[in-house]
């Protein structure tokens, strides 16, 4: 067992999850549970500090904050399998252009003999001929290892290919949200640090999309058919970023894009668009075929340099969506 409990101590902890799932009012599923058993457990201290904090803001445990909590802190996807990600990839690539060269090189080193091989027939005959002989016996046997390693480069072209598609998919896992497919806070943090490296000057529109109402769907349709239309505005949401834009999943029921080196009104522009978009969407329960409420999002807008605080930028952004949602859904405010 993880924690080398008696069967007796494992039935008092999971009894004690169970209640602190009834405090949290969150169902006993296996993700909800493990993560409660992991709190109750008292040895988790990142784990724990976390519920303490999001709870001390007044904030709800809902299934997107267990699950984050759950991919961090239980299953161990921490900052190291980023570093093993990022090596892996840089190896791959140090190799691939070692290979490349290698057969530069080699191609050119057997150009050189080749061409020593009619410099040498100006001189003494016998020692020519010798000569001769030797670098033509040289260079058949070096171009026969460069045929055997080029076949070797073949084969490890193949093994690399294959590992990076690997990686695609480990990646997938750790910076994508499992519900929708987008980018994950881990991502988030990721590309941060990448353009502030690149650039601390990038400016960044930050877009904050709320899902309107969805904890009502949640409570009158129940939890699989939230997913499902969180999951299909997500969808769109996505659609309306570019290559260089980074749509993220960064709450239960909120999404946030940030557009690298996009002007703010624009930002406004695309964010309207998301909202019209969002607003013709159309649900129909495949099953009883019955129409389901139709969704809207707020959505505020916001800039800002990659050497500011982020999140404080991106607060700011969604207190514009919350105030938004008190007055009234369905809108854009874009930041002052």
């Amino acid at each position: 067992m993880k924690h080398h409990d008696s069967i007796e101590q494992a039935d008092q902890k999971l009894a004690l999850a169970i209640k602190q799932l009834q405090l949290w009012h969150l169902p006993a599923t296996p993700i909800n549970y493990a993560v409660s058993y992991e709190f109750v457990n008292k040895k988790n201290t990142d784990l724990i500090s976390q519920i303490k904090q999001h709870l001390s803001l007044g904030k709800k445990l809902d299934n997107y904050f267990i699950n984050e909590l759950f991919q961090i802190h239980v299953l161990g996807q921490g900052s190291f399998r980023d570093d093993i990600i990022t090596d892996i990839d840089e190896l791959i690539a140090d190799v691939q252009t070692s290979n490349q060269h290698s057969v530069k090189y080699a191609n050119g080193l057997i150009q050189k003999i080749d061409d020593n091989v009619y410099n040498l027939k100006s001189k003494n005959q016998q020692r020519i001929a010798n000569a001769i002989q030797q670098i033509e016996s040289a260079s058949k046997s070096f171009k026969q290892k460069q045929q055997q390693l080029a076949k070797q480069l073949l084969i490890s072209k193949k093994q690399s290919l294959s590992l990076k598609n690997e990686l695609e998919e480990v990646k997938k896992e750790i910076y994508l949200d499992p519900l929708t497919g987008l980018y994950n806070k881990k991502a988030l943090n990721k590309h941060l640090d990448q353009w502030t490296t690149e650039d601390p000057h990038k400016n960044i529109a930050a877009i904050v999309v709320s899902v309107d109402k969805l904890a009502q769907v949640n409570e009158k349709f129940g939890a699989l058919i939230s997913d499902v239309l969180l999951s299909k505005i997500a969808n769109k949401v996505g659609s309306y970023v570019g290559d260089s834009g980074l749509p993220i999943r960064s709450g239960q029921d909120e999404f946030l894009i940030l557009l690298p080196e996009v002007e703010r009104s624009i930002a406004g522009e695309i964010a309207e668009k998301i909202r019209q978009g969002v607003e013709k969407l159309r649900f129909v329960s495949s099953k009883s075929g019955i129409r389901l409420p139709q969704m809207t999002v707020s959505l505020g807008v916001n800039d800002f340099k990659v050497s500011q605080n982020a999140q404080t930028v991106i607060n700011y952004t969604r207190s514009l969506v919350t105030d938004m949602q008190r007055s009234g859904a369905n809108q854009v405010t874009v930041s002052h």
